[in-house]
C-alpha cells in the first residue's frame, strides 16, 4: 500500500477519515499479468537498504539480522509466490516499469503492481500510463523514476484471454486521505472494478480481485479512534467491490482476503504465528505501528514468522505466503472437483470389465436354452490419474459385489441382469485430497451368438453416493481442509460385434470386433460445509463419453475344465471437451466462475487376461485381470467370480 521511502501526513489523514493474503509441473495459464499496489509490487522501486542491483518489496527481509544494510533481500510477496506456483515463467513475474531492471539491460515483466497507488492509478496503469515515483513529504517534491504505456496501450487494447490476471487496491485510497465517506469508498472500489472490466472487454477471462482488508484491523489502525470507522468504510468498498465484480463478463475470482485475515487470527498458532501476541496491535518493523517486543525486529526473539504484520499496514512473508497459498487453493479446486465424473466413470467401467470378463468366458459355452446362470463376483480397482496443465494428480482404489444371472431364451440368445455396489477412494492433488463415492449400478444385456458371428448389447443405470468429500490444500506451515457430500446419477449404452475365426467345436477362438460406448455422468452441484474464506460451492457437472473401438478377443481351453482367454482393443473418444466447473466462495454470494479441469484424452487401449474352471458340472470359478490406458490415467482391476446353472 505505503511506499517505504513516503511520509505520507498519515496521521492527518487518519483524523479527517475519523471526522466523515509447490511448483506446478505445468501452468494452465499463458501467464501471470498483475496490477495494483504495494501488497503485489513484486520490485518497481530500488532497494537503498539492500545489495546493489536489489529492488524493494514491502514486506520483512530474509534475515536473520532483517536490518537494512544487511545485505539481505526482501521475500517475496503473494503475486510472485502465487505466480510460482502456478508455473507461470520466471521473467513474468518480474515488475513491469523498475528502473533498476531497465539500467541492467533486463526485459520487462508483466507485475504492474506499484506500492503507493491508488485504485486510479492502477487504472491508468492498465488504460493509459505504469509511472513509478516517489514524494517526499516534506518538500512534497515528486521523483519520477520511470514511466511507460499502459498495459492495454502498449498491447494494441488487447488483452491475452488465456492469462490470469491479477488485481489488488483501495489501501492508498484510505492511507492518502482519499476515502472520507462512503461515497468516495464506493467510487475507489469503482476505480478498481472499472480496471477489471476494461481488461474484460478487452479480451481477459479470468481475472482475480482481492476484496480490501479491513483497513481497521492494522497495526496502523487498530486501537486507535479511527479503528471504527475505517473498518465501516472498508466494508462500503468491498461491498460495492462484490457488486459491481458480480457484472462483469469474466470468470471473476474475488479472493477473500478480509474473510481470510479473519479466520487466521482465530486459530494463529495453527498457522504458526504467536497465539500469545497482539498480531493486529503490533508489527515486525515498527514503521506505523508499535514493533512486538518479543518478535518483532527489536525484540527478545526476531522472528517475523511468529507476526502477521511487518509493518503498519503490510504482512510479512508468512502472511504473504497464507494469502498466495489460499489464492492457488481456488485455482486448483476444479483440478480436483472435475475428477469426481471420472471416478464414477470408473466404477462404470469397471462393471463393464467384469461383464464382459464373465460373456468371454462363456463364449460358445453358454447355458442349455430355458436355463438360468447365476454369477457373484467380487473386484478390486485401481486408478492412476496424471497430472495435466488443469487437473490433478490422484491415486484411486475401490472395490465392489456384483450378483446378476442370464436366461437363455433361445437358441442364439439369452438375456441378463447384473447390479453391483462399489465403493471407490481418490487421493488427488498436492495435500492428497480425501474423495469418497458409493456407486450402485445395474446393467441389463441381450447377447447374440449363431455360427460365427456373435454380438451384445448392454444398457447400464445407476445412483452416486459422494459421502466424504474433503478438499485439503496448503495454508502457510499449515493445511486447510473443507468437506461436503453431494449425489449423481450415470446412464450408458455400449454394444459389439464379432466374427469367431474358429469353428464352435475348436478348442481355440478367436475374434476380432468392433465396439461403440455411450455414458453420462451427472454430478449434483454441492457447497462445501463452511462459512470459511477457503469455502467454496460447485455447480452441477455433466461429463459424457461417446466411443468407438476395435479389438481382438481369443480363448482356448487347456482342457476340458480349463479355459484362458483374453482381449485387446482400442477405442476413440469422440467428446473430448474439457471438462469445467461453475464455482463461488461461500463468503462472497453473487459473484460466480467457471474455471477448467480435467481434459479428457482422445485414445483408450484396454486389455483383460482370465481363466475359468469348471468345480463341476453346473458350476465354475473364474478370475481375470483388466487394464485400460490412455495418456493420462491407468485403471486395473481384478475379479473373481463363481457362476451356477440351474
Amino acid at each position: 500500500m505505503l511506499k517505504a521511502t513516503l511520509r505520507w501526513p498519515f496521521a492527518a489523514c487518519l483524523l479527517s477519515l475519523a471526522c466523515s493474503s509447490a511448483l506446478a509441473a505445468s501452468s494452465p495459464y499463458s501467464t501471470m499479468i498483475v496490477f495494483g499496489d504495494s501488497l503485489a509490487d513484486a520490485g518497481q522501486f530500488p532497494d537503498a537498504g539492500g545489495p546493489p542491483g536489489a529492488t524493494l518489496r514491502f514486506t520483512n527481509r530474509t534475515g536473520p539480522t532483517y536490518l537494512n544494510g544487511s545485505g539481505e533481500t526482501f521475500g517475496l510477496n503473494s503475486s510472485t509466490l502465487l505466480g510460482g506456483m502456478l508455473g507461470v515463467a520466471p521473467g513474468d513475474l518480474q515488475a513491469s516499469t523498475s528502473p533498476v531492471r531497465a539500467a541492467q539491460g533486463l526485459a520487462d515483466g508483466n507485475n504492474w503492481a506499484v506500492g503507493g497507488d491508488r485504485t486510479d492509478q492502477i487504472l491508468a496503469a492498465i488504460t493509459t500510463q505504469s509511472q513509478v515515483a516517489n514524494t517526499d513529504a516534506a518538500t512534497g517534491v515528486t521523483t519520477v523514476f520511470r514511466t511507460r504505456p499502459g498495459y492495454l496501450v502498449e498491447n494494441s487494447s488487447r488483452a491475452d484471454p488465456n492469462a490470469l490476471y491479477y488485481l489488488t487496491g483501495g489501501g492508498n485510497d484510505f492511507l492518502q486521505g482519499r476515502v472520507l465517506s462512503p461515497g468516495q469508498a464506493v467510487n475507489a472500489a469503482n476505480n478498481l472494478a472499472n480496471g477489471a472490466q476494461i481488461l474484460s472487454q478487452a479480451g481477459a477471462r479470468y481475472i482475480m480481485v482481492w476484496l480490501l482488508p479491513d483497513i481497521g484491523r492494522t497495526p496502523a489502525v487498530f486501537g486507535t479512534p479511527l479503528q471504527v470507522a475505517s473498518t465501516l468504510l472498508s466494508g462500503v468498498f468491498n461491498q460495492q467491490l462484490v457488486n459491481r465484480l458480480g457484472q462483469i463478463d469474466a470468470e471473476v475470482i474475488p479472493l477473500n482476503v478480509p474473510g481470510l485475515i479473519r479466520d487466521v487470527l482465530s486459530d494463529p498458532a495453527r498457522y504458526g504465528l504467536a497465539a500469545d501476541q497482539n498480531l493486529v496491535g503490533t508489527c515486525f518493523n515498527g514503521n506505523n505501528c508499535t514493533a512486538n517486543s518479543v518478535f518483532g525486529i527489536g525484540g527478545l526473539t526476531p522472528d517475523p514468522t511468529k507476526l502477521l504484520f511487518n509493518d503498519g499496514v503490510h504482512p510479512t512473508v508468512a502472511g504473504q505466503r497464507l494469502i498466495a497459498d489460499y489464492g492457488y487453493s481456488i485455482l486448483s479446486a476444479p483440478w480436483e472437483i472435475t475428477l469426481l465424473p471420472e471416478m464414477a466413470n470408473g466404477t462404470l467401467r469397471a462393471q463393464q470389465d467384469e461383464l464382459r470378463s464373465q460373456w468371454l468366458a462363456d463364449w460358445g459355452n453358454w447355458q442349455n436354452v430355458g436355463e438360468w446362470r447365476a454369477i457373484v463376483a467380487g473386484g478390486g480397482q485401481k486408478m492412476d490419474f496424471d497430472a495435466q496443465g488443469n487437473s490433478a494428480s490422484g491415486d484411486g482404489h475401490g472395490y465392489n459385489l456384483t450378483v446378476g444371472g442370464s436366461y437363455r431364451f433361445a437358441d442364439d440368445w439369452r438375456a441378463g441382469l447384473v447390479a453391483g455396489a462399489y465403493r471407490q477412494t481418490l487421493e488427488a492433488g498436492a495435500k492428497d485430497s480425501d474423495y469418497k463415492l458409493n456407486s450402485y449400478i445395474a446393467t441389463a444385456f441381450v447377447q447374440y451368438q449363431a455360427q460365427h458371428w456373435w454380438a451384445d448389447l448392454a444398457a447400464s443405470g445407476g445412483k452416486l453416493d459422494y459421502d466424504n468429500l474433503k478438499r485439503k490444500f496448503a495454508l502457510g506451515i499449515s493445511e486447510g481442509a473443507e468437506k461436503g457430500d453431494t449425489k449423481g446419477d450415470l446412464w450408458a449404452v455400449s454394444g459389439r460385434v464379432g466374427f469367431d475365426l474358429a469353428e464352435q467345436s475348436s478348442r481355440w477362438h478367436f475374434s476380432p470386433f468392433i465396439s461403440a460406448d455411450y455414458s453420462h455422468v451427472n454430478v449434483d452441484g454441492y457447497s462445501e460445509n463452511s462459512a470459511r474464506a477457503t469455502a467454496l460451492n460447485y455447480d452441477d457437472q455433466t461429463r459424457k463419453s461417446k466411443r468407438l473401438g476395435a479389438g481382438l478377443q481369443g480363448k482356448f481351453d487347456v482342457t476340458p475344465q480349463t479355459q484362458v482367454f483374453g482381449e485387446v482393443a482400442h477405442e476413440r473418444e469422440f467428446d473430448t471437451d474439457q471438462q469445467d466447473v461453475t464455482i463461488a466462495l461461500n463468503s462472497v454470494p453473487g459473484v460466480d466462475f467457471d474455471l477448467k479441469g480435467y481434459d479428457p484424452q482422445r485414445s483408450l487401449n484396454r486389455a483383460s487376461l482370465g481363466m475359468s474352471q469348471k468345480l463341476a458340472p453346473d458350476l465354475t470359478l473364474r478370475a481375470g485381470y483388466n487394464w485400460r490406458k490412455n495418456d493420462d490415467v491407468t485403471q486395473q482391476g481384478i475379479n473373481l467370480a463363481v457362476s451356477l446353472d440351474f
